[in-house]
């Protein structure tokens, strides 16, 4: 099978893509900042920050696929770093099609999410959006897949995942205890669907293509959380803080549609013929000419 470089390959979904890959007998490399607890024998680790250009282009070498699943993941840690994220989530992501091209990779599949269609997510919603149109952009040097993933949860998550600390602060306070509206619609896919479905979209049918890729049923938060509360039993001890949750959309992330640019003609008008004769001339004075 291919040789794969799944980047970001230590942490939540990455760790899970690597496994199913290890399954399916490819040849898998993690590169990640930090060693993963879940390596299995038949995968090569390779630390490496994703800011690191030479070190990427080491680790893709000979590498066939390569997944991009690295980066800022954590839409409210995103919110008050734009310059940490912009590094991470779009720098990262460049340097990563760099060394793809470099490494002539026949597929590149990036890890966007559905805020880039929603008028939330704040900077993180930004740098996915900026990071999709690079990866388009390099479609010439090699094929691409982009998935925009809807609410991950499931094992090896970790505090920067809202199922996990909404679970954590039930059990720790013995109260289930939700900031936003109660109204909240989202769509989670269990992280092991999702690692799966990675895997699926290889096939040519999705090649140069975005994929939203979300669970099969959109669930109110509300249903979720009486769900939650009867399997930890307490059910009867839900609460709704009906604060805003900045950053985070409430019934869609399907609303977000750019502003339209408005004409401005300026008062003032150089002929275009005069100007750049002007512009000649300036030039031959300089001795650019």
């Amino acid at each position: 099978m291919a040789k794969v470089c799944v980047i970001g390959g230590s942490g939540f979904l990455g760790s899970h893509l690597a496994d199913q890959l290890s399954e399916l007998n490819y040849e898998v490399i993690i590169y990640d900042i930090k060693d993963s607890p879940w390596i299995k024998k038949s995968q090569q680790m390779i630390k490496g920050d994703i800011t690191n250009i030479d070190s990427l282009n080491d680790a893709l070498r000979g590498c066939e696929i390569v997944f991009n699943y690295g980066g800022l993941s954590d839409l409210n840690e995103a919110l008050n770093k734009p310059i940490e994220t912009v590094k991470l989530n779009i720098l990262g992501n460049v340097n990563a099609l760099e060394a793809a091209k470099k490494n002539k990779v026949k597929r590149f599949i990036y890890a966007s999410s559905q805020y880039v269609n929603s008028r939330e997510g704040g900077f993180y919603k930004c740098s996915k959006i900026a990071s999709e149109f690079y990866v388009e952009e390099y479609k010439k040097f090699f094929d691409y897949t982009i998935l925009r993933f809807g609410s991950l949860y499931g094992p090896r998550s970790g505090p920067d995942n809202g199922v996990y600390r909404i679970i954590k602060d039930a059990i720790k306070n013995d109260k289930i205890s939700y900031q936003g509206d109660i109204n909240a619609i989202r769509e989670y896919i269990h992280v092991i669907d999702a690692a799966k479905s990675s895997i699926e979209i290889l096939s040519d049918e999705f090649k140069n293509k975005n994929i939203v890729l979300t669970g099969q049923q959109s669930h109110r938060v509300f249903e979720i959380l009486n769900m939650l509360g009867e399997i930890i039993g307490i059910k009867d001890k839900i609460e709704f803080r009906n604060e805003s949750y900045s950053g985070h959309y409430v019934r869609t992330p399907y609303a977000y549609k750019p502003m339209i640019g408005i004409k401005f003609t300026p008062k003032t008008h150089i002929d275009l013929g005069q100007g750049l004769l002007d512009l000649i001339h300036e030039m031959k004075s300089q001795g650019d000419l």
